[in-house]
């Protein structure tokens, strides 16, 4: 499985729902002022290029790992 992070204000609302349909799974990463809220998208190891060459062709900005990251490991990124 592959996570692609992407902020939530990176994306329009169409560019998300068409990411859900891509992804097996979509969350959403809230976080309170000044920090942003973050999109992970968890992708299978057999389309995750697919899915990167939809992001990179809309020029999407994303951070791609193969753990899911945790809250804590996203808030120390931020700072």
């Amino acid at each position: 499985m592959w996570y692609f992070l992407i902020k939530q204000r990176a994306l329009e609302k169409a560019q998300y729902q068409r990411l859900q349909k891509r992804a097996s799974l979509a969350e959403v990463e809230l976080f309170n002022e000044p920090f942003e809220n973050w999109y992970i998208f968890s992708v299978e190891k057999d389309v995750y290029s697919l899915f990167m060459d939809y992001l990179d062709r809309e020029g999407i900005e994303y951070k791609l790992t193969a753990d899911r990251p945790t809250r804590d490991d996203m808030l120390v990124e931020m700072q």
